[in-house]
């Protein structure tokens, strides 16, 4: 049995605390972060590539679903991490980068799109295809069956390119999927909200009674078989500064339903910057894959942003590699990434860009210059002896640690670390050895 359908055993057998977070990166310093606190506890780890940042045309981060995958799999050996123990997943996979097309094409290229997931050896594929595309009406909602309808073909496409993958190899595992059509958009909200509606467990139903209908109509009798999960909102979400924090009262109605369905759980997305507290609620009322992405970044960036500062003050000026300095003028000068997210005035939208909850400056982090610059500040820390004095002022997480003689005064690896501190917050959600384990000091 696969991980991601042990879940769901698991579940059955009555372990209410197991679930799985489902890191949605493409950050190299991230995904080596999150491989490095895995392999000390010998964790499968979920990552996802959405289909904006990897497509067949190469997304914003230039790559192809198998040039991902290679990429977290050159990062794996670089850390002797197993790669057997590394679930790929794709998510918002659909027709969300072509929703101004017509269905026609939009959904020619999202049919491509889940096959060449499939072919790479993802085993987690989030079906989306809650958008509007060109030819549908502005001014009304699309129906669950026009969902579900998009939603079977790009299944059946999905298992068109599995059974070519069985005739390599006979023992290949088949994908789990995912579905829903009450889907938050990657990367947070664009609007302030002022509420967060929960899901309603009539929404759930029809939406599963939808797909079984499609799946029918199509000849896919088996398909819920391996439909592990349904994308709800649960009541969480975050923007620009706002957090919504996860309220289980409020989510009774829906979480309370749910029990009656034992061979499905919930996935949450924007789950970010929820407290540990809170997402380990969220994976005991069945609320157990935990998608977070933004957050992850930001974690990195908070932690290089206090790397530039004790820099500023160990360094010489004229060898910096001032950071801070060269994230702003890459974003100025692509602003394509952040410009139509971000609302205010001049001083206000300048906040934003670097320190923003949905955390834009993430799509930077590929670009030369942003990548020279890192370097260049972990080369410069490097030559230093950082006081640690001064590492408690500007990273005092990660001054203990290095303190305690677990963590080395290496920049990167403090950088890193600031990730794993996170990363630990979705262990303890959904792994019932990190309440028992030294998780935050090993």
């Amino acid at each position: 049995m696969d991980a991601l359908r042990a879940i769901l055993q698991k579940r059955k057998e009555g372990m209410n605390y197991v679930g799985i977070p489902s890191f949605c990166t493409a950050n190299d310093l991230v995904i080596e972060a999150c491989l490095k606190q895995a392999k000390r506890f010998d964790d499968y780890v979920l990552l996802e590539a959405t289909a904006n940042q990897v497509n067949q045309y190469g997304g914003y981060t230039g790559m192809k679903p198998a040039d991902y995958r290679d990429f977290v799999f050159e990062i794996a050996d670089s850390v002797g991490f197993p790669k057997d123990k590394i679930i790929l997943g794709g998510d918002h996979l659909g027709p969300l980068t072509w929703q101004n097309e017509p269905e026609k094409d939009a959904m020619e290229k999202a049919v491509e799109l889940v096959k060449l997931f499939v072919l790479a050896g993802y085993k987690k594929i989030h079906l989306d295809t809650s958008m509007r595309l060109g030819d549908d009406s502005k001014d009304e909602m699309l129906t669950d069956e026009t969902i579900a309808r998009r939603g079977a073909i790009l299944y059946e496409a999905c298992e068109e390119a599995y059974q070519q993958l069985l005739k390599e190899n006979p023992d290949e595992a088949r994908p789990a999927f995912i579905i829903g059509s009450e889907v938050p958009i990657p990367g947070g909200a664009q609007e302030e909200e002022d509420s967060i509606k929960v899901t309603s467990p009539e929404a759930v139903a029809k939406t599963l009674a939808v797909y079984q209908a499609e799946f029918e109509k199509r000849g896919l009798k088996d398909a819920f078989d391996n439909i592990i999960g349904i994308v709800v909102q649960p009541g969480v979400e975050f923007g620009d500064a706002d957090i919504f924090h996860y309220n289980r009262v409020n989510a009774a109605e829906l979480t309370t339903a749910m029990k009656e369905y034992k061979n499905i759980v919930l996935e949450g997305h924007s789950t970010d910057y929820q407290s540990p507290k809170k997402l380990r609620e969220m994976v005991e009322d069945g609320i157990a894959i935990l998608k977070v992405g933004p957050a992850l970044t930001f974690s990195l960036r908070e932690g290089l942003f206090a790397l530039s500062m004790i820099e500023k003050q160990l360094v010489p000026e004229e060898k910096q590699a001032r950071f801070i300095e060269t994230m702003e003028d890459t974003m100025l000068k692509e602003p394509g990434n952040w410009k139509k997210y971000y609302r205010g005035t001049e001083a206000q939208i300048a906040i934003k860009r670097k320190y923003s909850f949905s955390d834009r400056c993430r799509y930077y982090f590929s670009q030369p210059e942003m990548k020279a610059a890192i370097q260049k500040l972990f080369d410069n820390l490097s030559e230093v002896e950082i006081p640690l004095s001064m590492l408690r002022e500007y990273l005092p997480m990660q001054y203990v640690k290095v303190r305690d003689g677990v963590l080395p005064m290496d920049p990167k690896e403090l950088a890193e670390d600031c990730v794993v501190h996170l990363v630990e917050d979705y262990n303890y959600a959904t792994k019932l050895n990190y309440m028992i384990a030294d998780a935050f000091l090993s």
